[in-house]
């Protein structure tokens, strides 16, 4: 705990002492604004500095955030004011450069007053502006610890700008209806909302019981009426929800006496319900109307649904000239390794003959049916590597999912380097996943899929298969790991480059679009436990209309994205670049963030792109992350700083999500994806920093670590992570596991002392921090290329504990034609590299 300081504490009392006359009082001579209301905050350090303690008028308490910039403290005023002054009052970590904003919704932000260079103690700031919500958003801190406020105080008058208006009418009359449970059927649900008030809903007597209406599109709520029979509650929560599921209370009410009562609440749903937890009477709970008044804020509900925007091309069989289509983004996409074009096709169910869908850069291919088999290819789905010269190593950023393919000649090819997912498909022949004449091939990854022939890797170097079906398996370079696939290879990683686990402990398929007859929807796969094999046609899991989610179209801003998440919205990101001039808060659990056509998030100014909250079952899959020109601290953070819940039953997942530093120009990040809650999933993810392209150097694209895995009990399968400046994977959480790891070291490191630290020259690859007991981890990989400096030796590949609860299966090291070595595989075991040979030095088990 920091301890506020003698000489703060005097500066701010100064401060406030030799305010100009001119200055309204502070809060000794006026209440402020703030003071008493509801407060909120992007972090809280612990318990007992909760937001809530920077607007208590307590200038002993406060509140403080986690120690990261892009931290934010908000204070709901209750209504409109007009806001003349805020004081800042700093505990000793303060912030250095920071914003106070103000705003009429607490989603789209106007800048009252920018503060850079700020020397902390109380800073009072005059301005000028109209709204309900204030807050401080930092940008900059001044010591190493997180931002600190004793109090936080808004002054101005009350009234200013349009005040919200409630509608009279009822929105929910002759809305369908449905409940817990009825008394018998002359009580139905819908009886509650027919306009009769001699018609009743009553339910079992029983607690809790419920009862929902569905609006039938997000509305803005203001205002809920409640007329009771005698059978009433007494203790009750009115809630909303965007999809009927996830639900947000709008109020609690406890000791209620019947009869007709209406409560003012202030949120977004389509769906409102009673949930009553303590009834009035010896009976059920009975109401006689219930009335759901909209308006309140007078801000509009963002819609869900909607087209798909001009980047996706939905085809069926009797699509006039569809192999033209496909040629046509083929013919721009080819090369296009670093450029903005993104696309993605949707096949509805049938079959399709003598089709060459060739896929290019940041193109998708996908079936719109249940399963693979309702959308039959015959013809090829296909990349190859023409277009460079035979090698495969750089064909990134493309996906196949959802399809069954009878390939023309017997093989499908499908010649991929990283990010660049196979999902579910399958493949009535045999699969190549070489270029045409053999070329080098750096891939890759298969879930999900079942191939009934055999599959060729060749010259792949390495490759990870998971819950699949091969008809056999040929061939391979360094390290083929499979995990729940049948028909794989046995393990023989002491001779060849096979590691075979027989189920995968934990999986759960990407989220994926399909239609429904003619509405589209989004299908959430089931976590499943000991997988093998596929996962369909079973198909367990959810449903969610597209009404549900906010289609995210180029142009849209961060400020629109929130709030639709706010209002309960999922997000499905068509193809195209966005710029985020904010973070991208997840914080509902459930929430689904799915990316079509490898849609790119951009972060500018240094924020971080996306903050995922310490929830339950957070779904982020088919989206590609890309570093700006200024530095953010983390591009993706999944759980907040010291995130402790148990998600072990609906974890987060996080599936073909994939980062870049460099290379469509200069990027800086110091973390690419920091993961602090407990149970996540990291399925498939290739986190890269830039050895080519533009903007790359070993400061011009700067990114210290590539994953950081704080949270316990996370399970990576398909981990590719790339050239980062220090530790490529940093794990300090307890009982992790990995299934696969490929790496290369940074090209780039100038000469041996630039990377040396603690008398080690060269950060593992992969390391596990000395404070962990328990981990484990099969069929690791990590390659060095020094083009800079051929004569650095470093020290491992892989750094861990030596104890019992370490686990390490099946690793190896390899220097890339001489340039740079390995003294060692894993810690001060394993025989070093030597000479241009390629060869790797491996371990089969350690300790």
């Amino acid at each position: 705990m920091r301890l506020r300081s003698l000489g703060v504490a005097l500066a701010a009392a100064a401060a406030l002492i030799a305010l100009p006359a001119t200055h309204p009082p502070a809060a000794a001579a006026e209440t402020p604004l703030s003071q008493g209301k509801s407060a909120t905050a992007s972090t809280e350090e612990n318990a007992g500095t909760a937001a809530a303690k920077g607007v208590d008028g307590d200038t002993g308490t406060r509140w403080s955030s986690a120690a990261t910039d892009d931290q934010w403290f908000q204070v709901d005023l209750g209504a409109t004011a007009s806001v003349t002054q805020v004081v800042l009052d700093w505990e000793t970590a303060y912030g250095k450069d920071y914003k106070v904003q103000i705003s009429e919704d607490g989603s789209a932000w106007t800048d009252l007053k920018s503060v850079t260079g700020s020397d902390g103690g109380a800073d009072t700031l005059d301005v000028s502006g109209q709204g309900r919500y204030v807050r401080m958003l930092g940008v900059h801190r001044a010591t190493q610890w997180g931002y600190s406020l004793w109090e936080f105080q808004v002054f101005g008058t009350t009234g200013g700008g349009t005040q919200p208006t409630c509608g009279t009418a009822n929105a929910a009359q002759g809305r369908p209806a449905t409940a817990s449970s009825t008394e018998n059927a002359g009580t139905p649900a819908s009886a509650a909302f027919d306009g009769n008030t001699g018609t009743r809903w009553s339910s079992q007597a029983s607690d809790p019981q419920w009862l929902q209406v569905d609006l039938g599109a997000a509305k803005d709520l203001c205002k809920v009426d409640l007329t009771w029979e005698a059978a009433y509650g007494k203790d009750f929560q009115i809630q909303a929800s965007a999809d009927g599921q996830s639900w947000n209370t709008l109020k609690s009410v406890t000791g209620a006496t019947g009869g007709t009562a209406s409560y003012d609440v202030s949120g977004t749903g389509r769906y409102v319900r009673i949930l009553g937890t303590a009834r009035g009477t010896g009976y059920g709970y009975s109401l006689w109307e219930v009335a759901v008044h909209t308006g309140g804020t007078g801000t509009p509900p963002i819609e869900g649904g909607g087209d798909l925007g001009p980047n996706v091309i939905v085809v069926d069989p009797s699509t006039p000239n569809l192999q033209q289509k496909f040629d046509d983004v083929f013919k721009q996409q080819e090369s296009s390794q670093f450029g903005t074009g993104r696309y993605q096709f949707l096949l509805k169910p049938g079959t399709y003959n003598g089709i060459n869908a060739q896929i290019g850069f940041y193109t998708s291919i996908s079936g719109l049916g249940m399963n693979p088999d309702d959308t039959q290819i015959n013809g090829d789905v296909t990349v190859d590597a023409g277009w460079f010269n035979g090698n495969a190593t750089q064909n990134f950023w493309r996906s196949a999912e959802n399809l069954a393919i009878r390939p023309s000649n017997g093989d499908d090819r499908w010649a991929v380097a990283q990010a660049a997912p196979f999902r579910r498909i399958h493949v009535q022949g045999g699969l190549n996943l070489a270029p045409n004449g053999y070329g080098w091939a750096s891939g890759g990854y298969i879930a999900d899929s079942k191939i009934d022939g055999t599959v060729g890797p060749y010259s792949q170097q390495q490759w990870y298969t998971r819950d699949s079906s091969v008809g056999g398996w040929t061939n391979g370079v360094w390290n083929m790991t499979f995990s729940g696939v049948q028909g794989a290879p046995a393990t023989n990683f002491d001779s060849g480059p096979y590691t075979t686990l027989d189920t995968t402990p934990v999986s759960r398929e990407k989220p994926f679009l399909y239609l429904d007859g003619s509405t589209y929807k989004v299908f959430v796969p089931a976590k499943r436990t000991g997988a093998r094999g596929v996962s369909w046609p079973a198909n367990a899991g959810t449903s969610l209309p597209l009404d549900q989610f906010y289609v995210v179209k180029p142009g849209a801003t961060a400020t629109t994205i929130n709030a639709a998440l706010a209002q309960g919205l999922n997000l499905l990101f068509t193809p195209g670049v966005y710029h985020l001039d904010r973070t991208i808060d997840v914080t509902r659990a459930n929430t689904v963030v799915l990316g079509l056509g490898l849609a790119t998030l951009i972060p500018d100014n240094g924020v971080d792109a996306m903050h995922v909250a310490d929830v339950d079952g957070v779904k982020l899959a088919g989206f590609l992350i890309d570093a700006g020109p200024v530095n953010s601290d983390t591009l993706l953070r999944i759980g907040d700083p010291g995130s402790g819940a148990d998600h072990s039953a609906n974890p987060t997942s996080m599936q073909d999500v994939f980062v870049r530093i460099g290379g469509a120009g200069p990027g800086l990040a110091t973390n690419s994806v920091v993961v602090n809650s407990n149970n996540v999933i990291i399925d498939h993810t290739w986190l890269w920093r830039a050895d080519h392209g533009s903007g790359v150097g070993w400061n011009t694209n700067r990114a210290d670590y590539g994953l950081r895995v704080n949270g316990n009990d996370v399970l990576a399968t398909g981990l590719f992570v790339e050239h980062f400046n220090k530790y490529d994977v940093y794990w300090s959480g307890e009982r992790g596991r990995t299934i696969f790891f490929q790496n290369e070291k940074a090209y780039d490191a100038p000469n041996a002392a630039a990377i040396t630290h603690d008398g080690i020259v060269g950060y593992a690859a992969y390391k596990v921090a000395d404070t962990v007991g328990t981990h484990e981890a099969w069929g690791l990989g990590s390659y060095c290329n020094y083009t800079s400096d051929p004569s650095i030796v470093q020290a491992h590949g892989f750094q861990v504990p030596t104890t019992a609860g370490i686990k390490m299966h099946d690793l190896l090291v390899i220097s890339l034609g001489g340039k740079g070595q390995y003294a060692h595989v894993v810690n001060s075991t394993g025989a070093a590299t030597s000479g241009t040979d390629t060869v790797p030095s491996k371990v089969t088990s350690f300790p």
